[in-house]
């Protein structure tokens, strides 16, 4: 018998952790490995914030922060969200947690008891099913397909609502498609949910900024379901932040005095120098984030591109983040020198063996015909990634 708890045995394996490592040891053994499958930004973070975390160590930020977060990062937050979204929240809305995830996860256990239902779309980012999982709730997916630009309608929206509905959490710009979710769109989902006035909506909009069409639309803008919204957004992802670990919830004050009660009985406050860090990348402003923006942008063309030139392969524009979803279920069943692909694993397997290039596989993220490709890199490696999966492709027969 495991002496591990059935919470832990029941919950899968992070496979973008799994791929990545996979690369890395790869990699260990003197083989260029062009990953492709994390999703990081791999611009370094601004000088500006780097010396404001700076500094905070000369002034002795060593001590624990309140649970929540400085207040005055919090008001930073307040006024970003009025500035750039025109979202009125005040200070005490704000939770700061250690990265999005756990903002995600301390809405999640402070609101799904178990059995509640929690409908989420598919594709969807690989973590948000184990959190439903650990809080003992059941996940209700959404199938969208790339034809759809993997974003679902309302009617298939009004569908999945049953009786045990508590939640629908979704993400726009789409980890992992880089879908967004125009006005019109959320409007119609909207109409929905005013109809169903006791579903909460946890709104995942931490690549906010790596949006390649007009604006960013939050469904929190809209006033009739604002008071059920618990935004999720951060730093990490717009201000190549990853590491320092900060991301933030603005919700109704019962929600956010509620995440503010758990996060103190299990980490406490965030960092305190990543807190100042944080402080100072919403005062530096848009400048290097667009900067990062042009850059996503002028990638995605060249790996757009080079994917529609691919035999079999089904492949959208993705309007944000920096992803695309191909669709691959053409090449299942093939073969190269005995090795026979019969799924998306196998198949981002045989890429990172045979070509050396690491992805990871769609049924990570809900869609069992899909592979995921981040094109977080530069522009020389994802030429040659291309030509590299390209090739092996090519060889499947």
């Amino acid at each position: 018998m495991s002496i591990l708890s059935r919470r832990i045995n029941n919950l899968s394996e992070s496979q973008t952790i799994k791929m990545a490592k996979l690369g890395r040891e790869l990699s260990a053994k003197g083989i260029d490995v062009i990953n492709l499958s994390f999703g990081e930004p791999d611009f370094f973070t601004p000088d500006a914030v780097k010396q404001a975390a700076k500094k905070a160590i000369d002034e002795n930020y060593s001590y624990y922060t309140p649970v929540s977060g400085y207040p005055d990062l919090r008001k930073a937050v307040a006024e970003k969200l009025k500035r750039e979204n025109d979202l009125d929240y005040t200070f005490d809305q704000i939770v700061v947690s250690t990265g999005a995830k756990q903002s995600l996860s301390n809405a999640i256990l402070c609101l799904i008891n178990p059995g509640d239902e929690v409908i989420v779309p598919t594709p969807y980012w690989v973590s948000y099913s184990e959190m439903i999982k650990l809080a003992e709730g059941e996940s209700v997916f959404i199938h969208a397909t790339v034809e759809n630009d993997f974003k679902i309608t309302a009617d298939q929206l009004e569908a999945a609502i049953t009786p045990k509905t508590k939640m629908f959490m979704f993400s726009s710009p789409c980890n992992p498609t880089g879908s967004v979710y125009s006005h019109e769109e959320l409007a119609a989902l909207v109409e929905v949910f005013e109809r169903y006035p006791d579903i909460m909506i946890l709104s995942d909009e931490i690549y906010e900024h790596i949006n390649f069409v007009d604006k960013h639309y939050s469904i929190a803008s809209f006033p009739s379901v604002k008071e059920r919204v618990i935004l999720i957004n951060g730093f990490s992802k717009a201000y190549a932040m990853t590491g320092w670990r900060v991301g933030y919830m603005a919700a109704s004050k019962e929600i956010a005095a509620a995440c503010d009660k758990l996060q103190g009985q299990i980490t406490s406050g965030t960092s305190s120098i990543s807190q100042r860090a944080a402080l100072a990348a919403y005062e530096e402003g848009l400048d290097s984030v667009n900067e990062m923006k042009e850059a996503f942008r002028r990638r995605r063309t060249i790996v757009y591109d080079l994917l529609k030139a691919i035999p079999d392969i089904k492949v959208n524009l993705p309007d944000g983040a920096f992803y695309f979803f191909p669709e691959v279920k053409a090449y299942f069943g093939k073969n190269h020198n005995g090795t026979v692909i019969n799924n998306a694993e196998e198949l981002c397997l045989y890429l990172l063996n045979e070509a050396h290039v690491s992805t990871v596989t769609g049924e990570a993220f809900g869609n069992e015909n899909c592979i995921r490709i981040s094109y977080a890199a530069s522009e020389d490696q994802l030429k040659e990634a291309m030509s590299r999966i390209t090739a092996a492709l090519a060889n499947l027969k």
